[in-house]
């Protein structure tokens, strides 16, 4: 069951901060080195010296954790960071366009989520996850006792009564209005803080008897989360059920919301010696029907007709094709043990029967990414071909709803880059302290 709780969230102060837009920022896994440098420059309170500060030759009292907790600590003083006087809920509203020219608006609620295993059934992985990120997130929960990323969390409500419960509030209450453009094309983010009792009631209710909810993204967060309530249950063994430290910060989307977009991440193949585009689509005619295309946008519009039970890829190496898998049973014969769900998968096929099956390119090196790189927008791909910097691309269809819940409930991880989550949730909207009680 899923046992929700407004929260009494850390946010900037509205009064002292009168552009969010300049203190917001990408997940932390999403600022790397010029991002950094980007969002350090936009505002002195901007949240990356927190989630993703500079690190210097560090030491045990002043190293990247210990100067996040300094920053939290002054900020809090100032009046630039506040906590709400009482629980409450947070929307957050993203309207964008895909690269098909579709506009989007997608919509997330925010709550403390009772942490379960994995196993317990309430909330369930598709990927799996590192120990490095894992050891950092922990090491910044620890000494900041703070959850500052959110959780993106799928429930399953097909009539989407929640986001009809909230319906009435956002129609009267005007939100903040905000931009975040440093990482990804342009998102407008309409943010709520929900404070209506019966509101927040109703929301609770309706959540609880969910089961099989799904970690869009943030699995290491909250892998992290576990980690650090088992951590403090060994140091509070009388602690209440309340505590903070048994809740993990949520932002939670339907997987009937109409807005939610996964996109396609393309593989474009590099310094590969063994053969060329033409031999490869040669040997891959026993598994696939190949068909020549006259052009790009003919192949784009091929590609998108794919069937559930025929996955389908387009394919560039200076000429187009579109390769049509002719029959499921080719991945039983050559994945046998696994999941009939996860043998569906377009990016399994295309792992298992092109790029290591036929292609001869083994797990470990495509991990190492010898001869391989992922691209959300394959206009790079296309140009890295024609400038005779790469061998061919694969363009995939984005992964269906349905199979990342069917994979999910199978237990089966999703091979890496299955699915692009778009736009990514902001982090600095608000933050779960952990030192006190849930209400």
């Amino acid at each position: 069951m899923a046992n929700i709780r407004p929260f009494r969230g850390l946010r900037y102060n509205p009064g002292k901060i009168c552009d969010l837009s300049k203190v917001i920022t990408m997940p932390y896994d999403r600022i790397h080195e010029a991002e950094q440098e980007k969002y350090y420059a936009l505002h002195p309170y901007n949240f990356t010296r927190i989630i993703q500060g500079i690190r210097q030759p560090d030491a045990p009292d002043n190293n990247v954790y210990t100067r996040a907790r300094c920053y939290m600590r002054t900020w809090m003083a100032e009046e630039v960071m506040i906590r709400d006087a009482r629980p409450v809920l947070y929307v957050l509203e993203q309207t964008f366009t895909t690269p098909d020219g579709v506009q989007h608006t997608r919509r997330g609620f925010t709550a403390a989520l009772e942490l379960t295993r994995f196993d317990e059934g309430v909330i369930l992985p598709h990927e799996r996850t590192l120990s490095g990120p894992k050891a950092d997130r922990l090491k910044l929960t620890q000494v900041t006792e703070t959850a500052w990323g959110h959780i993106f969390i799928l429930y399953p409500d097909a009539e989407n009564r929640v986001n009809a419960l909230l319906q009435p509030y956002l129609d009267t209450h005007m939100p903040a209005i905000l931009n975040e453009q440093v990482i990804e094309p342009e998102v407008v983010q309409h943010f709520w803080v929900v404070d209506d009792p019966e509101i927040v009631a109703a929301v609770v209710a309706e959540m609880a008897p969910k089961i099989n909810l799904i970690i869009a993204d943030g699995h290491h967060r909250y892998e992290t989360a576990l980690a650090y309530r088992d951590l403090m249950r060994e140091q509070h063994p009388d602690a209440p059920a309340n505590a903070a430290f048994n809740y993990v910060m949520g932002t939670f989307v339907s997987m009937s919301d109409p807005g939610l977009v996964i996109l396609p991440t393309h593989r474009l193949i590099h310094s590969y010696t063994k053969m060329d585009g033409k031999a490869l689509l040669a040997a891959l005619e026993p598994y696939f029907d190949v068909q020549p295309m006259p052009d790009r946008a003919a192949m784009e519009a091929g590609l998108a007709q794919a069937t559930v039970e025929q996955p389908r890829f387009g394919f560039y190496d200076g000429d187009y094709a579109l390769l049509t898998l002719k029959s499921l049973e080719t991945m039983a014969e050559i994945t046998p043990d696994r999941d009939p769900s996860w043998r569906a998968l377009d990016v399994a096929v295309l792992h298992e029967v092109i790029i290591e099956h036929v292609m001869g390119l083994d797990k470990e090196s495509v991990s190492r990414k010898e001869n391989l790189d992922y691209l959300r927008d394959p206009n790079s791909g296309y140009a890295a071909i024609n400038a005779g910097k790469a061998n061919f691309i694969f363009l995939l269809n984005g992964t269906r709803m349905e199979h990342v819940r069917a994979c999910t409930e199978a237990n089966e991880k999703m091979p890496q880059k299955s699915t692009d989550f778009f736009p990514k949730l902001i982090s600095g909207m608000v933050s779960l302290p952990l030192h006190d009680e849930i209400a």
